[in-house]
């Protein structure tokens, strides 16, 4: 789909889906290096569940640090990375969150499930590799709430037809407890296969890429938004709902594409790697004053854990009960604070 208020699929035939766009160095962020991790740590973030499948855990992958400014990624730095295809084409991103599941975008799916089947272990589209494994997938649960691209509950389950087998390149990534709050400023990364500048597609071998992104929080992000004018910009006013978070700099310049929809956006607490949000929407690709939107998830936590608890190999992230205090002084530290109106989103 074209400009991110179409859809961020990125089926061949319509052009769409989202994708890593990298030009200039960033701007710097406003807030002292490490200030997050540092303050995270205070939680005490802990496993919870059944957390491992073998000796594989969602923790930290292997690979070396990543490259501020965007570029091809190490292969099996993010194990979690999926392709989800239909018929032989590339038209999302997904994260393996456990043995049977992915988690997506709802927006990536509008045929039978039979359309399509998802690809774990792979690296370069162009190049297969040995740890390249498909799976055929047994259902497709898109949220209720969805209702378009735009909309909140862009966000989908797909569960396989056969449990995956963990190793070094294929591994599941931690979900958040829907407690956990990813505060603005934070520097996540977001991959995947996608166009490398609007309209234009990822040259072969099409190897994964990386771009590392600070957070927005909603209001910012929606000040933005209503700053200047694009043709393919939202008719609405403040189109960011509460279910979503932006990602990316007030110069543009990294952004996701068409071809990266569904895919994940991951913050490291704690030396662990937590999904953060799923690639959904934006007006084309790293315009100024127009980031790139996520479904944050959270909100999602439990809709997820309901499907797909206790499934082997999932884990979520939480703070101890021991942490309250530190969790009670984050949040006001943060000035996060409020009632949290996503306890009963869809009445």
């Amino acid at each position: 789909m074209r400009g991110w208020v179409t859809p961020v699929l990125s089926r061949s035939r319509e052009g769409g889906g989202r994708s890593l766009v990298y030009k200039n160095p960033p701007w710097p962020i406003h807030s002292p290096a490490g200030l997050w991790s540092e303050r995270w740590s205070q939680l005490g973030l802990a496993k919870k569940g059944p957390g491992e499948a073998g000796s594989w855990a969602c923790e930290q992958p292997k690979g070396s640090p990543r490259i501020v400014g965007g570029n091809d990624a190490e292969n099996g730095s993010w194990p979690w990375q999926v392709s989800i295809r239909e018929g032989s084409n590339h038209i999302c991103g997904g994260s393996l969150i456990a043995e049977s599941w992915v988690v997506s975008a709802a927006h990536c799916f509008d045929g039978d499930k039979s359309a399509y089947h998802v690809n774990l272990g792979e690296y370069q589209l162009l190049n297969p590799s040995e740890s390249l494994v498909s799976f055929p997938i047994k259902e497709i649960y898109r949220h209720p709430s969805y209702t378009d691209m735009r909309s909140s509950g862009d966000i989908a389950l797909v569960e396989l037809e056969t449990p995956v087998s963990f190793n070094e390149v294929i591994r599941p990534i931690c979900l958040p407890a829907s407690s956990v709050e990813f505060p603005a400023g934070m520097e996540c990364w977001v991959t995947g296969w996608g166009n490398t500048q609007y309209g234009g597609s990822l040259t072969a071998p099409k190897t994964l890429q990386e771009v590392q992104v600070p957070l927005i929080d909603r209001d910012t992000c929606n000040s933005l938004f209503n700053t200047g004018s694009y043709p393919d910009d939202p008719k609405e006013i403040d189109p960011i709902k509460q279910d979503m978070i932006c990602a990316g700099y007030p110069q543009g310049e990294k952004d996701a594409c068409q071809g990266d929809s569904g895919g994940p956006l991951v913050c490291e607490l704690d030396s662990t790697w937590l999904l953060a949000g799923v690639v959904s929407w934006g007006v084309e690709c790293a315009l100024p004053n127009r980031p790139g939107v996520y479904i944050l998830l959270p909100p999602y936590a439990d809709w997820i854990q309901g499907y797909i608890s206790p499934e082997p190999g999932m884990s979520v992230m939480q703070p101890n009960s021991a942490s309250a205090s530190p969790l009670g002084a984050l949040r006001n530290i943060l000035g996060a604070g409020m009632n949290r109106p996503w306890v009963s989103p869809w009445r």
